[in-house]
């Protein structure tokens, strides 16, 4: 079927409603939670059970992505015995994607039926306790990218959350589920998964900081820094879903001496790193799922 061009403006609603037509012409599936691959990081996807692959370029106003180790597809099927709705690899703002474009898809994976959204996401490091490697559960935001109305976009049009109709921006000071905080941090405990807790600085990239930056981005109170998840997990928030954030930190900040990084050593940092991440995140289904009848 034919995508429609950038140029087709249609009101948020109907774009949604055109992508979700697209993806059950594939598979009726009613995911439980919602999934957010970054860079390095969409081996994950490989774990799904049962799965349909959707190319981006097959579902109508999705953007392709064209950020290196984001393989662009919807992926719809079962993690640890739960339905869900995985992205491998999102867009960014660097791309030169507007606002709208990055939502949409999470509006997409809500209507779908998605009730809670776990974003993932590569991130360099702030905090000088943090080693190259270290998962970080993001608890904490602060947004460089954008104002924070401009982020949720007009989820009460959609006639899709109800919930949100009420949602004040006042209500977004806590983004992040507490009680999935506590769980996934006590689920790393019990395996021994070494986890980080902090706050993440979104930043629109796509060049990485300079010394000066990282020192400024310290003194704010940022523990990793990166591009991406946080205009997600706003849209999300807003349209009434619990959400969750993991980073891996692909590398630390050395602000008393130049060190260079590359999106190479990002990517490398995320595959080391994936194990764990699965681990966590299966854990973390299973749990949700709940004990075998």
């Amino acid at each position: 079927m034919g995508v429609p061009a950038s140029s087709d403006v249609r009101p948020l609603a109907s774009q949604v409603q055109a992508a979700l037509a697209a993806i059950y012409q594939h598979r009726l599936l009613q995911p439980r939670v919602a999934i957010v691959l970054g860079s390095g990081l969409g081996s994950l996807a490989d774990e799904v059970t049962h799965a349909t692959r959707v190319p981006y370029q097959q579902i109508p106003f999705f953007q392709a992505t064209h950020a290196s180790g984001h393989a662009g597809q919807l992926v719809l099927g079962y993690l640890a015995g739960v339905p869900v709705v995985l992205m491998q690899g999102r867009v960014h703002r660097y791309e030169g994607f507007a606002t709208a474009d990055i939502g949409l898809p999470i509006h997409v994976m809500h209507a779908l039926g998605a009730t809670i959204l776990l974003a993932t996401n590569a991130a360099g490091g702030l905090n000088p306790r943090y080693r190259a490697g270290d998962l970080m559960l993001i608890d904490q935001h602060i947004n460089c990218l954008w104002s924070r109305a401009q982020a949720l976009g007009p989820a009460p049009a959609l006639g899709l959350a109800p919930a949100a109709t009420n949602l004040s921006l006042r209500s977004l000071t806590q983004v992040y589920d507490r009680e999935l905080l506590e769980r996934l941090s006590q689920l790393a405990l019990q395996a021994k998964i070494p986890l980080q807790r902090g706050t993440y600085v979104a930043t629109l990239g796509p060049t990485y900081e300079t010394r000066a930056e990282y020192r400024m981005f310290r003194a704010m109170g940022g523990d990793a820094v990166g591009m991406s998840t946080v205009p997600e997990v706003l849209a999300a928030r807003y349209l009434g879903l619990r959400c969750l954030a993991i980073s891996v930190i692909t590398n630390v900040a050395m602000t008393d001496f130049p060190r260079s990084t590359n999106h190479n050593e990002v990517l490398q940092q995320g595959a080391q790193a994936g194990p764990q991440l699965r681990r966590l995140v299966g854990d973390f289904l299973e749990d949700l799922a709940g004990p075998a009848d």
